[in-house]
């Protein structure tokens, strides 16, 4: 079988595990749901007590689980092939973070609707990005060394973060209002709020698909991409806004929610190689899986409550970034 069969192949595989793993979050929770059940009601709604679990509390949180794990998965993808670095994440790269000081600066000022924390969220995140990428990068994106920009955004992250943590603490309203949504969570999140989103993700993922023929020859080199007819400094520029939108659509929606977007594009470069445009496909499929079985451990570890998703993907992530940087040999992109 030719390599483009396999990897179809594999995308069938992560396809049908995707539907396992929405099966599982509709069926796991405080009250447990037999899968028949689960599937009889999505088939037939009645008014009993599994149909409103379901279909006002759990489908909800699932979709928004596919939506976010799918943004942040290809918004990771991007920064490490932007950034030419393994280690690249859109929260190691400070955009979550750019994203929350957002936020709280719309909270201060009384924004209190889920279009102005969008709007907030998407300023923020594209301000981040552009302030990482100017300490980072001595020639515009994409041109520092390895770790140069991890640095950065880790810099601009904590001086972010130690201002919002000043904010909140001097301002109790402030506090009371972020701290919910700073946690990072698909709990008690409206499908109004993704499909308030949906304008910046999908707009993020055309521009995703856009760039990815051109970054792809960007891997061999500027000199390279400009004798076939790209333009670097242009493509880079398209790659940060899809970039920004993709991860600032996300946080509004969830909040912060850290190392999804390193781990995700490193299993899909295992599984289908270098080539950008099948990492975008699996990165697609993968990202809302880890997300929705990070949300179903959450559940099954602390039931009748739960912990929080952000919480369960660091518990994740952080073993596979320690992994990463102890690696002797670091991918190159």
């Amino acid at each position: 079988m030719h390599r483009p069969r396999l990897l179809a192949a594999g995308l069938l595989a992560c396809a049908l595990a995707l539907l396992v793993a929405i099966a599982a979050s509709l069926a796991v929770g405080a009250l447990p749901l037999p899968v028949g059940t689960v599937l009889r009601e999505l088939v037939a709604h009645s008014d009993s007590e599994a149909s409103l679990i379901i279909w006002q509390v759990r489908l909800p949180r699932t979709v928004i689980a596919i939506g976010v794990g799918a943004a942040l998965a290809l918004a990771g993808a991007l920064m490490q092939v932007l950034t030419r670095n393994p280690l690249a994440d859109p929260g190691l790269l400070g955009v979550n973070a750019g994203a929350a000081a957002a936020v709280v600066a719309g909270i201060l000022a009384g924004v209190g609707s889920q279009r102005g924390h969008l709007l907030l969220a998407l300023l923020g995140a594209g301000l981040a990005a552009t302030l990482v990428t100017v300490i980072g990068g001595a020639r515009g994106p994409g041109t520092a060394d390895d770790g140069r920009l991890v640095l950065a955004g880790a810099a601009v992250g904590a001086c972010l973060t130690g201002a919002i943590a000043g904010v909140t603490l001097l301002d109790q309203t402030a506090f009371d209002r972020y701290r919910f949504w700073s946690v990072g969570s698909l709990a008690d999140q409206p499908l109004s709020a993704l499909v308030t989103a949906a304008p910046a993700l999908l707009a993020g993922l055309a521009v995703t698909v856009a760039v990815i023929r051109p970054l792809d020859v960007l891997r061999f080199g500027d000199d390279s991409g400009s004798a076939l007819g790209v333009n670097p400094g242009r493509t880079r520029l398209l790659a940060l806004i899809a970039t920004t939108l993709l991860c600032g659509g996300a946080t509004a929606v969830a909040g912060p929610i850290g190392f999804l977007g390193l781990a995700v594009p490193h299993a899909a470069r295992a599984i289908c190689g270098p080539r950008l445009g099948w990492i975008v496909a699996y990165s697609c499929l993968l990202g809302p899986i880890l997300l929705i079985v990070a949300d179903v451990i959450g559940r099954l570890v602390a039931r009748p409550g739960e912990i929080e998703v952000a919480i369960v993907m660091g518990a994740i992530g952080a073993p596979v970034f320690i992994a990463l940087v102890r690696a002797r040999r670091i991918p190159r992109l």
